[in-house]
C-alpha cells in the first residue's frame, strides 16, 4: 500500500469538513417544507450541479473507468440519450408538475389519478431506491476496505453515518449545497488521476494512443447490426439502444424519481428547474467522457489483466498514486458516494413522510412534530440502506450495470404511468394501476429471461404500461358510451 498519514489526514479533514458544511449551509428548519424542499429558494445553477452529484455515485467513479478498461467508450452513446431524456423532462413533465403545488413528484399522480396511485408509486420508488443505492453504498466500501484494511460492514457503516449527520441536521438544502462541493471534488480528482497516468507513461499521450488505438478503445459508436436481429437487442451499447435506453432511463430517473425531482422542486420557477435539468445533461456527457477516458488511460498503463472491472481504478489509486494525491482522489471517490447516499436518505424520507405517513396518519400533527418524525424516517432509511448494501456484498456483476438493472425493474412502469397521465387525458386510476402493475411484471419476465440488454428495459416497461393502460381506458370509454340502435 502506498498511502501515508498525509492521505488519512486529507480524507478525515475532508469528511469532517463536508459534514460541518452541510450542517451550516442547511440552516435551521422549522417545517417539513424547509427540511424537504429547502423553502423553494435554491438557485438553479446550484440545483444543476446537485443533480449531477446526486446521480453520480461511486459506481460512476470506479465502474465506468473499469468498463472502458475492459471494453471501449461505447457507453458514451447512452449519455447522449441521457441528454435527450432530460430535454423531454424539461418541456413535457415539468410544465405538468408546475400546475399544482407538489410536495413530492408522486403528488402529481394523486392530482391526476387519485391517492391509491400516489401511494403505490411511492412504495415502488422506496423499494427500488433502497435496493439500487444499497448497491452503490457497497461499491463505495471497496476502496475504503482496501485502504483501511477493515471489513465491508465496517466501511459501509462509516460512510452511512457521515452522510446521515448532515442529512439529518441540514435537510435537503444542506444536502444540495454539499453536493456542489462534492461534484467539483470528484470530477477534479478524476482529472488529476488522468494527468498523473499520462505522466507515468514513457511517451505520455502517445503511449496511450499506441496501446488503445489497436484495441479500439476510443470507439464511441456501435451500430450493432453485425450480429443479426437478436444480437442487436442483446448488445447494451449500440447507438439506437444507447439513445433510446438512455433517453427513457433519464426520463424515468429525472422525471419520476423523487431523488432528482426533489431537487427540481426547490427552485423558484419553472424556467429555473428547466435550466437545471438541461444543464445537468450537458455536464453528464462531459463527465462520462472524462471517466471513460480515465479507463482508457488505465488500459494504456496496465495492459491486459484478468481482473474484475470495478477494482481496476481503486487499486490504481491505492497502489500507484503517491501520498497526498492518493488522499485527494480517494476524497473525490467518497464525495461521489456521499452525494448519492445523502440524497437517497433525504428523498426516501420525504416520500415516506409526505406520500405515506402524512396522508394517512399525520394531517393533524403540528410543524414541530412533523419535522421530528421526518428526521426519524431519515435515520430509518440510513439503517435500511446499510442493510441493502450488506445484502449485495457478494455480487459478481459489474455494480454499475447491477444498479441500473435494479432500477429498470420498476422504472418502465413508473414512467409509463406518468406518461399515461400526461398523454391520455381520459385515463382513470384503474387504468393507471393496472398498467403500472402489468409493466412491472412484464419487466420481471424480460429481465429474468435475459431477453434483451439492460438499455432496452425501461423502454419495454413504458410501452407495456402505456399499451395496457391505454387499452383498458379505450374499453371503459366504449362501455360508457354504448351504441344506440336506431
Amino acid at each position: 500500500m502506498n498511502h501515508s498519514y498525509l492521505d488519512y489526514v486529507i480524507i478525515i479533514v475532508y469528511l469532517i469538513g463536508i459534514a460541518v458544511f452541510g450542517i451550516v449551509s442547511g440552516g435551521k428548519q422549522k417545517t417539513i417544507n424547509d427540511y424537504f424542499l429547502g423553502s423553494k429558494n435554491v438557485p438553479w445553477w446550484v440545483v444543476c450541479f446537485s443533480i449531477v452529484a446526486a446521480e453520480t455515485s461511486t459506481l460512476t467513479f470506479i465502474s465506468i473507468p473499469g468498463l472502458a478498461y475492459l471494453t471501449n467508450m461505447n457507453f458514451l452513446q447512452v449519455t447522449f440519450g441521457y441528454l435527450i431524456g432530460r430535454i423531454i423532462v424539461a418541456f413535457v413533465f415539468l410544465p405538468a408538475y408546475s400546475k399544482g403545488e407538489l410536495k413530492t413528484v408522486y403528488t402529481f399522480l394523486e392530482n391526476r389519478f387519485g391517492g391509491k396511485t400516489r401511494s403505490f408509486a411511492s412504495i415502488v420508488f422506496l423499494f427500488t431506491r433502497m435496493a439500487a443505492d444499497g448497491v452503490r453504498l457497497y461499491a463505495t466500501a471497496i476502496p475504503l476496505k482496501l485502504m483501511l484494511n477493515i471489513s465491508y460492514p465496517q466501511a459501509i457503516i462509516i460512510l452511512a453515518i457521515i452522510a446521515l449527520i448532515y442529512t439529518y441536521t441540514g435537510g435537503v438544502k444542506g444536502v444540495i449545497w454539499v453536493e456542489v462541493v462534492q461534484m467539483f471534488t470528484y470530477l477534479g480528482s478524476a482529472v488529476l488521476a488522468g494527468i498523473f497516468i499520462i505522466h507515468l507513461l514513457p511517451d505520455g499521450w502517445q503511449s496511450v494512443t499506441n496501446a488503445a488505438a489497436p484495441a479500439n478503445k476510443f470507439n464511441i459508436f456501435n451500430l450493432g447490426f453485425d450480429k443479426g436481429f437478436s444480437g442487436f437487442f442483446s448488445q447494451p451499447y449500440t447507438l439506437i439502444g444507447g439513445l433510446i435506453g438512455g433517453a427513457f432511463l433519464s426520463m424515468a430517473s429525472h422525471g419520476t424519481d423523487q431523488l432528482i425531482v426533489q431537487r427540481l422542486l426547490t427552485t423558484k420557477t419553472l424556467k429555473d428547474s428547466q435550466r437545471a435539468i438541461i444543464g445537468s445533461g450537458i455536464i453528464i456527457v462531459v463527465q462520462f467522457t472524462i471517466f471513460l477516458t480515465v479507463g482508457v488511460l488505465l488500459y494504456a498503463y496496465y495492459g491486459v489483466m484478468s481482473v474484475k472491472s470495478d477494482t481496476v481504478f481503486p487499486r490504481f489509486i491505492i497502489d500507484v498514486l503517491p501520498p497526498g494525491l492518493s488522499g485527494i482522489i480517494i476524497s473525490g471517490l467518497f464525495a461521489a458516494a456521499l452525494s448519492t447516499l445523502a440524497g437517497s436518505m433525504s428523498s426516501l424520507a420525504s416520500s415516506t413522510m409526505m406520500d405515506l405517513y402524512t396522508p394517512f396518519f399525520g394531517r393533524l400533527n403540528d410543524d414541530k412534530k412533523q419535522l421530528m418524525i421526518s428526521r426519524m424516517f431519515t435515520i430509518m432509511w440510513a439503517v435500511l440502506l446499510v442493510g441493502a448494501a450488506l445484502f449485495f456484498m457478494n455480487t459478481s456483476q459489474a455494480v454499475v450495470e447491477l444498479a441500473l438493472s435494479i432500477a429498470s425493474f420498476t422504472y418502465g412502469g413508473l414512467l409509463g404511468t406518468f406518461l399515461l397521465g400526461i398523454l391520455v387525458k381520459k385515463a382513470r386510476q384503474e387504468d393507471a394501476l393496472a398498467g403500472f402493475v402489468a409493466g412491472i411484471f412484464i419487466m420481471i419476465t424480460v429481465i429474468s429471461l435475459k431477453l434483451v440488454a439492460w438499455t432496452w428495459f425501461t423502454f419495454i416497461g413504458v410501452a407495456a404500461t402505456l399499451l395496457i393502460g391505454g387499452l383498458l381506458n379505450g374499453l371503459s370509454d366504449r362501455d360508457s358510451h354504448p351504441a344506440v340502435n336506431k
